[in-house]
C-alpha cells in the first residue's frame, strides 16, 4: 500500500502542500486532480522520492520513501525517452540495473514490447515515432522494471484528442493486464473519471485533499461510457468540486 501521512511541503514562504493524507491500496488506479497551484506535481514528486516533504512522510508497504527506487516507475508528460537508443533498448534500459540474466531481461523486454504494441517498432529511434508511440515507450520502460507503483504526471497532456483517447484505453488495458498500482496526476477531469477507480481532488494554496470520490462505473470501460448519464453526472460533480475549491482560494 502507498500512503501519504500528514505530508506538507514548503518552498521558502510558499506552502505547496499541507497535511495531505492519502492511501492507495495495492492494484488500485487513483487519479489526482486540482486547479493550478494545488500541488499535484509536488505530491507525485514526493512519492517518487525526488522531493523530500517538509513534514509528514510517504510510505510504500510501510517503508519510508527516502529517494528514487525501482519500486516506483515515473512517466512525465514529455515521455523523456533516450533519443539515441532504439525502442527496444529504451525499454531494456532499466533492467540492466536489476539482478537478471540476459535471457530473463530479453523475455521481459519481449513481453512489454508486445503488451504496449511496440514489437513492430523495436528497432526504431524515438525521432521516428509519433507522440503517442513515444509515450508508450516511456510507459513500457517504466513497467519493464515491474515497479510496485507506476506514477504518471500528465502523461497524455500534450497529445491530440484522438491519440489521447487511444492512450487512455491503452493505459487501462495495461493496468488490467499487469495489476500495477497507478497514481496519476491530471488536470483533465474527464480523463480522471474515465481512468480512475477513485478521483482525489486537491484544494489550492496550500494543496490539501478536499475530496476523495469513488468512481461508480464498470471496470470494463470503452469510450462510449463517456456519453452515459452516470459518467456525465460524475464528471460534472468532480468539476464542480475543483471549481469550488479554486474559487474558495481566490476568494
Amino acid at each position: 500500500m502507498l500512503e501519504l501521512v500528514n505530508v506538507g511541503k514548503a518552498f521558502g514562504a510558499t506552502v505547496a502542500l499541507d497535511g495531505v493524507d492519502l492511501h492507495v491500496q495495492k492494484g488500485q488506479f487513483v487519479c489526482v486532480v486540482g486547479a493550478s497551484g494545488s500541488g499535484k506535481s509536488t505530491l507525485l514528486s514526493i512519492v517518487a522520492g525526488l522531493t523530500r516533504p517538509s513534514s509528514g512522510q510517504a510510505l510504500l508497504d510501510s517503508r519510508p520513501v527516502e529517494g528514487p527506487g525501482p519500486d516506483r516507475g515515473l512517466v512525465f508528460q514529455s515521455g523523456a525517452v533516450f533519443p539515441w537508443l532504439t525502442v527496444e533498448r529504451n525499454v531494456a534500459f532499466g533492467l540492466e540495473l536489476l539482478a537478471l540474466s540476459r535471457a530473463e531481461r530479453q523475455v521481459r523486454v519481449e513481453w512489454y514490447l508486445a503488451e504496449t504494441g511496440l514489437l513492430g517498432l523495436r528497432k526504431s529511434l524515438p525521432k521516428q515515432l509519433s507522440g503517442g508511440q513515444r509515450q508508450r515507450v516511456a510507459i513500457a520502460r517504466a513497467l519493464a522494471c515491474e515497479p510496485e507503483v507506476l506514477l504518471l504526471d500528465e502523461p497524455f497532456g500534450s497529445l491530440d484528442v484522438q491519440t489521447k483517447e487511444d492512450m487512455q484505453l491503452f493505459i487501462r488495458r495495461v493496468w488490467r493486464d499487469t495489476g500495477t498500482t497507478i497514481l496519476m496526476v491530471t488536470h483533465d477531469v474527464e480523463e480522471a473519471v474515465f481512468l480512475g477507480q477513485r478521483v482525489v481532488v486537491l484544494a489550492c494554496d496550500p494543496g490539501r485533499v478536499a475530496a476523495d470520490v469513488a468512481v461508480e462505473l464498470s471496470e470494463e470501460r470503452d469510450l462510449a461510457v463517456k456519453r452515459s448519464p452516470r459518467f456525465l453526472e460524475q464528471r460534472a460533480s468532480v468539476e464542480d468540486l475543483v471549481r469550488s475549491y479554486h474559487h474558495a482560494w481566490r476568494g
